[in-house]
């Protein structure tokens, strides 16, 4: 199954984040266009994409989602994995929330359907740091985050050679993050709160790594 989420419209306190953060980046933007003009008389002949263009109601985001669409209709005509083998979800910038919380309800509901399947396997695709953090509160025991390598997105940045193209990606240019292997570590961090025997007991409740996980994610996302 292949749950592909583009944002849409996000909470108001996100907006407001958002709106906050897009004053900053242009006051900064004109304060870099007044160095560079300061120094080379000019700003130079390249057209600068606009980011705020990307924003749940633009234009661009209708056409990127009717674009999207063609693409999987395209998709399962021609190829005969999307006809036969695989269910596809396109979540467009017409339904309310941010991507990767939008697939975060999916497992949700799908853990709590009566066509859950244990120990299935969720491979989650992006950058964001928050992703970690939503994966672990899954609590899925099969859950692995798939990110381009910081080496690959870095590049083309401060003098470090020319940024290579996403159409260009290799095998080489990914790695894969076992949140699994994550949980084991949390599991080590805290098993001071663990029982270990003696009777003595630090926490006034049962041990229990879920909770704990939950505990120190929802810290860190807020």
């Amino acid at each position: 199954m292949l749950f592909l989420a583009v944002d849409g419209v996000a909470p108001r306190a996100k907006m407001n984040q958002q709106r906050s953060r897009r004053f900053r980046s242009g006051k900064e933007a004109e304060e870099l266009a007044s160095a560079i003009v300061a120094k080379e008389g000019k700003l130079p002949d390249v057209k600068r994409f606009d980011s705020n263009c990307i924003t749940p109601g633009t234009d661009f985001m209708l056409k990127l989602s009717l674009a999207m669409q063609k693409w999987i209709e395209f998709k399962q005509k021609t190829d005969p994995f999307w006809a036969n083998g695989a269910t596809v979800i396109f979540s467009g910038p017409d339904v309310p929330g941010e991507g990767e919380h939008k697939v975060m309800d999916y497992i949700r509901e799908f853990q709590a359907s009566p066509d859950y399947v244990p120990n299935t396997q969720h491979i989650l695709y992006g950058l964001d740091a928050d992703l970690i953090m939503l994966g672990l509160v899954t609590h899925e025991p099969k859950f692995m985050l798939l990110r381009e390598k910081m080496s690959v997105v870095m590049g083309g940045r401060r003098g470090r050679g020319k940024k290579k193209d996403m159409l260009d990606y290799q095998r080489d240019d990914f790695e894969l993050l076992e949140l699994r292997a994550l949980k084991e570590m949390f599991q080590i961090q805290f098993r001071k709160f663990a029982d270990t025997g003696t009777g003595e007991r630090l926490l006034k409740v049962k041990y229990d790594i879920n909770r704990i996980i939950d505990d120190v994610s929802g810290f860190l996302y807020i």
